[in-house]
């Protein structure tokens, strides 16, 4: 297993065409992680960087403090898993397994060993003796997860989607499965995704990216508390965050009605800069009986979900959402009572979260 780092990595395709750009990031040895981001965001473009199938145009790479920068895959032991399944049609599940093992020389009864080992991990011993044309696509993407898994010199396994062609129903069990493998052999392991459902689940450590930047890493928890880019605050979660466009007056960031303070220092700082105020749906309070410094609006809009109900919500000069619980009675035409915690709204300076308490806003 391994310890990656990506030091000011960035590549371009074309002259200032921008893959990915200003990257630095870690993953930890042993550390379930995840980059989530939209389609053409630079997902895979750094999958590639890591793996060694594509050099950067600029920056370093390491694996346990060594430059691996300008080594081929071979020499970097990093397995990759890919959207579609990567197996060997006319071979047996087995000679799948054991192929990685039998292309190093290792002997043959440690092959026997680790393709067992491997098999049972992954639900594949039944079907050992089969050719995997003879298997379904969720079985393929078993064989291919473990022929990553099974050299013991792995340093680490990228992810590609991996879960893309494989039958919804199934796709809760093998992401259940994979973390299993992951936890039991402790495992450097990055899963790349545009489902944040995938990710949240999967990982310890998520990443997330939009045009080619990395936004923010945190656990799954950091980055529904306190989002550190917009774009993180409505990409993860359902319904989003509430973002609404702001301006300073005095001391105050102002969002409609809503009023926001900030220390006079980081005021001070704001000179034509574009300005945001945010909060989640699940952290406004909402209520038919007046809060406590609470404003006065009128729900538009509400369905129920799996197990709450998203109201919207016309008030302070904004419309906005609210997640409440499912058994709530606030109907369409409720005039209600809102409140936007204090400790649970975020002001945005150019799209980067301040601290209104300690840190100084960005020039």
């Amino acid at each position: 297993m391994a310890k990656i780092e990506l030091i000011d990595v960035a590549h371009a395709y074309a002259p200032g065409q921008w893959a990915v750009k200003d990257i630095n990031l870690t993953w930890e040895d042993g550390v379930a992680s995840a980059l989530l981001g939209p389609s053409g965001c630079g997902k895979t473009t750094l999958l590639k960087i890591i793996s060694g199938l594509l050099q950067p145009s600029q920056g370093r790479v390491l694996i346990d403090g060594k430059d691996v920068t300008e080594l081929d895959p071979r020499e970097r032991n990093v397995a990759q898993v890919f959207q579609f399944p990567v197996v060997y049609e006319t071979l047996s599940v087995y000679d799948n397994l054991a192929f990685p093992l039998r292309n190093r020389g290792v002997s043959a009864s440690t092959v026997k060993t680790r393709v067992n080992d491997v098999a049972e991990m992954l639900g594949l011993t039944d079907v050992l003796k089969k050719n995997a044309n003879r298997l379904g696509a969720a079985e393929k993407q078993r064989i291919s997860l473990g022929r990553g898994i099974v050299r013991e010199d792995t340093t680490a396994v990228l992810f590609d989607e991996p879960l893309t062609v494989i039958d919804p129903h199934m796709k809760w069990h093998l992401r259940r499965q994979l973390k299993e493998v992951q936890h039991r052999l402790k495992m450097t392991m990055i899963y790349v995704t545009h489902d944040q459902h995938e990710a949240l689940t999967f990982a310890d450590q998520v990443t997330v990216m939009n045009v080619g930047a990395a936004l923010q890493t945190g656990s799954p928890q950091d980055l529904h508390e306190r989002p550190r880019a917009p774009f993180v605050g409505y990409f993860i979660g359902s319904p989003g965050m509430n973002v609404f466009p702001a301006t300073l007056e005095g001391n105050t960031v102002r969002a409609g009605d809503i009023s926001v303070p900030i220390p006079a220092e980081q005021a001070s700082t704001i000179v034509n800069n574009k300005l945001e105020v945010g909060i989640r749906p699940e952290f406004v309070k909402v209520s038919t009986e007046d809060l406590n410094g609470g404003f006065k609006g009128i729900v538009t809009n509400t369905h129920l979900t799996a197990n709450s109900r998203i109201v919207e919500i016309d008030g302070a000069a904004l419309v906005f959402k609210a997640r409440l619980d499912e058994t709530s009675n606030i109907n369409v035409g409720d005039s209600v009572s809102v409140v936007f915690p204090d400790e649970n709204t975020m002001v945005y300076v150019d799209e980067v979260a301040i601290d209104r308490a300690t840190e100084e806003i960005p020039a």
